[in-house]
């Protein structure tokens, strides 16, 4: 039962309570009115079910961060580097040395400005705000904090880099500069797997009778070691293959078992993307003129190419393995922008069936105007 009485010792007010775990809890107060209010206040908050302990808020920002940090085994091994690499520069060097309850929305809206000053990009402070966000969620769920003081602090707008396409000339030219690489960029331009399911592509996931790749796993770099996992939001997915390209993914195939990959590197393991890239990929596109492109930019191109064949918004959804159509309209939406020109025209085929007399429309003095329509 929740009591004030005096401290005998030194005279000052203590509030006695139990939390919802039954443990005894106490605070001391200078004036009797101050711990009958506080309460007050916290038996009502208990009622409500938001009890806050009022000594969690003293842990400090780092020593919860840590335990949160520790917390991630849920999410691939590559989101949870990127975590802990984003909360160690740039979140602990901040909010480490602070209690959690002493960190106020007018501190966290200080700190963005401070990174905006000093010139990080917008997506780098995007990204340590959410990680500090994440953190401050995570200790108002465990009763730490009442309220998260970062929730509605404005950030700077990012610009998305707009997707680039090669047309089909500039995928020849390029494939034709990497040499004895061509085969991996027509199947990177053709396919539109991401780079870390291009690598991980085994024999067994050539589905020859069907012209298809089985897309199971996908392999990146963490810290220095390569990490095995499922594609991006665990969606495995079966990919066309073009008639064409098909045979010579077979003669790729020929003289390994199931288990071997399609691709591998120098070595025999999976290509890293980074020495890929510095090795094959930007010294194909110096050589084939072509300027400003990344890898990743053979996967737009092969949903550009996909859509200009005539695929609609579900299928190129399907072979590039998004979460929704909606975020392959957000990406690509302007590659879709002709199919309102052909809209237009088929509905023009159906008006002579809409107009009963000699199959024209009625003038526009008949149709009326929107002040005198009824």
């Amino acid at each position: 039962m929740a009591k004030v009485a005096r401290d005998t010792r030194d005279g000052r007010w203590l509030a006695r309570w139990r939390d919802p775990s039954g443990k005894q809890r106490k605070k001391s107060f200078s004036r009797r009115v101050d711990a009958e209010r506080f309460l007050i206040e916290l038996q009502a908050e208990m009622q409500r079910g938001r009890y806050i302990d009022p000594s969690a808020g003293k842990l400090l920002f780092s020593f919860y961060a840590e335990r949160w940090l520790s917390g991630l085994g849920h999410l691939k091994a590559t989101t949870a580097q990127r975590y802990g690499e984003v909360a160690r520069t740039y979140v602990l060097v901040k909010w480490g040395n602070w209690p959690l309850a002493s960190i106020t929305r007018t501190d966290v809206a200080a700190w963005i400005g401070e990174l905006h000053r000093r010139g990080l990009s917008a997506g780098t402070i995007r990204k340590a705000y959410l990680v500090a966000s994440q953190i401050l969620d995570a200790a108002v769920a465990d009763g730490c904090l009442g309220l998260n003081p970062a929730k509605g602090v404005r950030l700077p707008r990012q610009v998305t880099r707009e997707p680039h396409f090669m047309t089909a000339d500039q995928v020849g030219n390029l494939a034709d500069a990497a040499g004895a690489h061509r085969l991996a960029i027509l199947t990177l331009a053709l396919t539109g797997l991401r780079f870390g399911e291009f690598a991980a592509l085994k024999v067994s996931r050539l589905e020859v009778d069907r012209s298809r790749l089985y897309v199971a796993e996908a392999v990146t770099v963490v810290g220095s070691q390569l990490v095995w996992s499922t594609p991006k939001s665990h969606a495995r997915r079966h990919v066309p293959v073009p008639r064409s390209l098909l045979p010579h993914l077979v003669t790729a195939c020929e003289g390994k078992s199931g288990e071997d990959l399609i691709f591998p590197s120098q070595t025999g393991g999976a290509i890293r993307l980074n020495n890929w890239r510095r090795r094959v990929f930007d010294r194909a596109c110096a050589d084939a003129g072509l300027v400003g492109f990344t890898p990743h930019d053979l996967r737009h191109t092969a949903a550009s190419l996909a859509i200009s064949v005539g695929a609609n918004v579900k299928a190129v959804q399907r072979m590039l393995g998004h979460a929704s159509a909606a975020m392959t309209l957000d990406i690509y939406a302007g590659l879709f922008a002709d199919d309102l020109d052909q809209v237009g025209s088929r509905l023009d085929s159906l008006v002579p069936q809409m107009c009963h007399n000699d199959g024209r429309l009625p003038s526009v003095e008949g149709i009326g105007t929107v002040e005198n329509a009824p």
